[in-house]
């Protein structure tokens, strides 16, 4: 919110360390902005805003670095019962209908989708199916479903409800140990929801 450059010192700390697929966003606006965390160890990049301001962003990193590398993240709320984007970390109503702006971002070359619904998050009463559904029916690439995650029935929920989701996300339940991780993940495992332990 502040302008601030990423903390290139930090992701390469954690990049060092951390052996898993690691996604970073925040204040991605110029393809300079790739290269810079991609070099500091980041497998792929998610944009939000940077990509509201110029969406050929998103078709000049998916050109340079490929489509599986271009992360489009979304803050959707519903505004008068339609689905529209926020910018600026939710803050700033953009009055763009999110369907159409997600098909456009995959269309330019996004590979990935990160849906956070403003309408669920920190409520940790389940995850926004019906804006999820929409999002799934739109567009083929895999989508990670944000925001509204209290529970490890709401990851249970979310996966049978909605198999084209690829991935839930959290963080509050995690950070402050409301959910253990691997226990999660052998509760989904034991639902027979595809899961690598």
């Amino acid at each position: 919110a502040e302008g601030r450059a990423l903390f290139t010192d930090i992701l390469k700390k954690v990049a060092e360390t951390t052996f898993i697929p690691l996604t970073v966003g925040g204040g991605i606006n110029t393809l300079e902005d790739f290269d810079r965390v991609l070099k500091c160890g980041a497998d792929k990049v998610s944009v939000n805003s940077g990509a509201i301001k110029n969406p050929d962003l998103i078709a000049q990193a998916a050109q340079k670095y490929g489509d599986q590398c271009v992360v489009l993240s979304v803050d959707v709320k519903r505004v008068d019962g339609k689905f529209t984007v926020f910018a600026k970390g939710g803050r700033e109503n953009t009055g763009m209908d999110a369907i159409e702006w997600i098909k456009k971002c995959v269309a330019l070359g996004a590979g990935e989708v990160v849906v956070n619904s403003i309408d669920t998050d920190g409520v940790k009463r389940g995850f926004d199916l019906e804006m999820l559904e929409a999002v799934c029916d739109a567009v083929s690439v895999p989508i990670i479903a944000s925001g509204g995650a209290g529970s490890m029935e709401d990851f249970v929920t979310l996966f049978k409800e909605l198999p084209k989701v690829d991935a839930g996300l959290a963080a509050s339940i995690f950070h402050f140990g409301e959910v253990n991780i691997k226990e999660l993940k052998e509760r989904l495992a034991k639902e027979n929801i595809p899961m690598r332990l």
